[in-house]
C-alpha cells in the first residue's frame, strides 16, 4: 500500500489529517476526510452509565458482548469469539502465536498484515492470487479486499482452510468490510485451520471505540485471549458494542443506504473521467487520467483522499457524510 507523506518508511493509513495539512497548508478548514473506509453515518451511541467508565469490566459484560457478536457474525459457540481493542492488535498478535514459516498475503491489500508477519520473523510474500499461495504455511486474505474490493467465494476459502489445517497451517481471513456486503462470511465455518477477523468501527462508524473480533476454533481463540490479557476491551466499548451488534434493523438500513451512496459516488467518478475499478459500499477506488493532478486539486480544496505509490493513476474515496460534503466533492470533481 502507499507510503504516506510525512511518514518516512512507515505505512500510510487513512485519516491522517496532520499529513494532509502539511501537504496543503493553505487548504480551507474544516477538512473533508474521505481517506478512510469508515461508515460516515455512525451508529447513535447509547447513553452510558457512569459505572462503565469507573469500574473494571466484568466477565458478565464481556460475555454479553460476545453473545451479541456471535449472533451478528453467525457463530454458534461463544468459545470461538475473542473481543479485542480493535482488529489491529489481533493482526499484530496472531503472527506471534504461529510457528515461523512461509506466509502468503494476497495483495495488494492492507499493508499491516504483511508487516506484522514480517516483524514476527516469518518469510512473507505478497502474491496476486490463491494459486500462488499453495506452498505457504499461512495464507492471509482480505475479503472483500481493500482497496480494490476483490472477493473470494466462501467455499473456496473453506477448502483452502481445510488443506492448510491438514498440514498444520492457517488461513487468516480479514472480513473488516464484510458486514454491509452481499457476501457469504465464514463465521459459521470455523475450523482448526481458519481465523476470521471482524471490524466493529468501520461498519458502525465508531473507529475511536477500538473494538474488533477474532473468530476461530476454541483452542486458538483461548490462546489469543490469553495473549491479549485481562480487561482487553474497555467498559464503554463493551456497552456500545453490545448495543450496536444487537441492532439488526440498523444494520439492514445501513446496507441499503451505503450501497446507494457507493453507486452515487461511482456516477460522480465517471462524470469526472475516472474509471471505477471496485471497492465496497464504504469506499470506492478508481483510476484517473491525471490522478496526481486531481489529488492536488482535491487537497487544495480541503478534501483528503487516498493515493497509492504503486499505482499512481489510482485514488480511493470514502463516502461523504452529508449533503454539504457531497456538494463540496462534486464541485471539485466537475
Amino acid at each position: 500500500m502507499a507510503r504516506g507523506p510525512g511518514t518516512g518508511e512507515g505505512i500510510a493509513h487513512g485519516g491522517d489529517l496532520d499529513a494532509a495539512r502539511r501537504l496543503f497548508p493553505q487548504a480551507p478548514e474544516p477538512w473533508l476526510d474521505l481517506s478512510t473506509g469508515i461508515n460516515p453515518v455512525p451508529y447513535p451511541c447509547p447513553a452510558l452509565d457512569a459505572s462503565a467508565f469507573q469500574r473494571l469490566p466484568s466477565a458478565a459484560d464481556l460475555a454479553a458482548l460476545r453473545a451479541a457478536a456471535a449472533e451478528a457474525y453467525g457463530v454458534a459457540d461463544l468459545e470461538r469469539i475473542v473481543a479485542a481493542p480493535g482488529t489491529q492488535i489481533l493482526i499484530e498478535t496472531l503472527p506471534r502465536l504461529q510457528p515461523r514459516g512461509r506466509v502468503a498475503v494476497l495483495g495488494p491489500t492492507y499493508a499491516e498484515h504483511a508487516a506484522a508477519w514480517t516483524r514476527a520473523g516469518h518469510a512473507v510474500a505478497t502474491v496476486p492470487g490463491l494459486a500462488a499461495a499453495r506452498d505457504a504455511d499461512v495464507v492471509v486474505v482480505v475479503n472483500p479486499n481493500n482497496p480494490d474490493g476483490r472477493t473470494w467465494e466462501a467455499a473456496t476459502l473453506r477448502a483452502l482452510a481445510s488443506d492448510l489445517a491438514g498440514r498444520g497451517g492457517l488461513l487468516v481471513v480479514d472480513e473488516a468490510f464484510a458486514d454491509l456486503e452481499p457476501l457469504e462470511t465464514l463465521g459459521a465455518s470455523l475450523g482448526p485451520g481458519l481465523v476470521v477477523l471482524r471490524s466493529f468501527g468501520k461498519t458502525y462508524g465508531l473507529a475511536g471505540i477500538r473494538l474488533g473480533f477474532a473468530l476461530g476454533e476454541p483452542g486458538r481463540a483461548a490462546a489469543l485471549a490469553e495473549a491479549l490479557g485481562p480487561w482487553a476491551v474497555s467498559g464503554p466499548a463493551l456497552a456500545i458494542g453490545r448495543t450496536a451488534l444487537s441492532d439488526a434493523s440498523w444494520r439492514r438500513e445501513a446496507v441499503i443506504a451505503r450501497a446507494a451512496d457507493a453507486a452515487r459516488l461511482d456516477r460522480m467518478i465517471r462524470r469526472a473521467g475516472g474509471t471505477p475499478i471496485g471497492g465496497t459500499c464504504l469506499f470506492r477506488t478508481a483510476d484517473f487520467p491525471d490522478a496526481p493532478g486531481l489529488y492536488d486539486r482535491l487537497g487544495a480544496a480541503g478534501i483528503y483522499v487516498r493515493r497509492f505509490a504503486e499505482a499512481p493513476a489510482r485514488l480511493r474515496f470514502g463516502l461523504p457524510p452529508d449533503k454539504a460534503a457531497w456538494c463540496r466533492l462534486s464541485r471539485i470533481l466537475r
